[in-house]
């Protein structure tokens, strides 16, 4: 797969988790580690999103883009 695409799906998943899914996930059963699902997806989208962002600085790095 292209590094592009990757840093492109990379940047797009923690909108798609955070906003996107919304009205998907926005219910209160099942409830997980003692959180609504709700919160438990945003508390999950809060992890993820560092990763993401950690993992495009790594792909740039890789390429030389970053100094």
């Amino acid at each position: 797969m292209n590094k592009k695409l990757i840093i492109v799906i990379l940047i797009v998943l923690p909108f798609i988790l955070m906003l996107g899914a919304i009205p998907f996930v926005n219910r209160i059963e099942p409830i997980i580690l003692g959180l609504p699902f709700l919160h438990f997806w945003l508390f999950l989208s809060m992890i993820i999103t560092p990763l993401c962002t950690y993992i495009i600085y790594r792909i740039q790095k890789s390429e030389g883009s970053i100094d």
